[in-house]
């Protein structure tokens, strides 16, 4: 009897395992789908601007079709300096955001984890944070020159705050509930932040860093405005003084494509450690 009660169970779980599979699978095909229903929009703005200008619906002249905008960006690349350009924007993005996101995770967590430090830091950090980006560019180029120290700062000082009030908000923003579980627990100040904090903390961060890379990316536009012989930026200016609209275009595309694939990345390397969560996005 117990040899047929084992053969059994083992049966039922095979075929759990069997229904579980197309189950799977199902949901892997539904995900793919959705992430080819994301260009729709794009694609079908794109053709119906190209087909008014084929049309003679609009002219074209500011605004080029996307077919001369595609020609110029394949150009660039045949040529190998949209590589060139692409490649030093990334670089200064990356390490721009680097140094902004260590940065901010370091002063948000003391601000977060600190009442007096935080009324230390924070009314500073705050009124800072109100200052235009654009405003920063003389000083930098005074302190640090019109090479690629002030770009890679200026960057840096974009990527800093949203990183700074996403950690400091979510430390502040944990559950009291929580804490007080691990202190009835007696876990030290090490085990509460890595057992409760930490985790507590994660999903908010991520957002935290994904808001500063993109606004990492709005500031190396401003950094490449500051005497630049390379990058995206030098591009969209060059187009803008020597009234070439589908190089513009062509450049904010690439700056969208770029922007999109960093992110993606960070999300798909932060994934796993947030994927404790049981939410409702996971669902829908």
């Amino acid at each position: 009897m117990t040899g047929e009660t084992a053969t059994s169970a083992w049966s039922s779980q095979q075929g759990a395992a069997a229904l579980a599979a197309p189950s799977l699978a199902e949901k892997r095909r539904a995900f793919d789908w959705r992430i080819l229903l994301g260009f729709l929009l794009p694609i079908a703005v794109a053709l119906l601007w190209e087909a008014a200008v084929r049309f003679g619906l609009a002219q074209g002249r500011l605004v080029p079709p996307p077919s001369r905008i595609f020609a110029t960006l394949w150009s660039l690349a045949e040529t190998g300096e949209l590589w060139t350009h692409v490649w030093t924007t990334l670089w200064r993005v990356l390490t721009g955001f680097v140094i902004g996101a260590v940065a901010g995770i370091v002063f948000g967590a003391l601000s977060g984890s600190s009442e007096t430090v935080r009324r230390l830091l924070d009314p500073t950090l705050q009124a800072l944070r109100a200052i235009p980006s654009i405003a920063w560019v003389p000083l930098f180029i005074l302190w640090l020159g019109i090479f690629e120290a002030s770009k890679v700062a200026l960057i840096a000082v974009g990527v800093f705050f949203p990183v700074y009030l996403g950690i400091a908000g979510a430390i502040l923003s944990v559950d009291r509930k929580l804490v007080e579980v691990g202190h009835v627990f007696r876990l030290s100040r090490f085990k509460l932040a890595k057992r409760i904090l930490l985790p507590a903390v994660l999903p908010e961060a991520v957002i935290a860093l994904r808001s500063g890379l993109g606004l990492g990316f709005m500031f190396v536009v401003a950094a490449e405005f500051m005497g630049a012989s390379e990058g995206l930026g030098y591009l969209l200016v060059d187009g803008q003084q020597m009234g070439k609209p589908d190089q513009i275009l062509a450049a904010i595309i690439a700056f969208a494509l770029l922007g999109k694939l960093a992110d993606s990345l960070l999300v798909l390397l932060t994934k796993p450690l947030v994927r404790w969560q049981d939410t409702v996005r996971e669902r829908l």
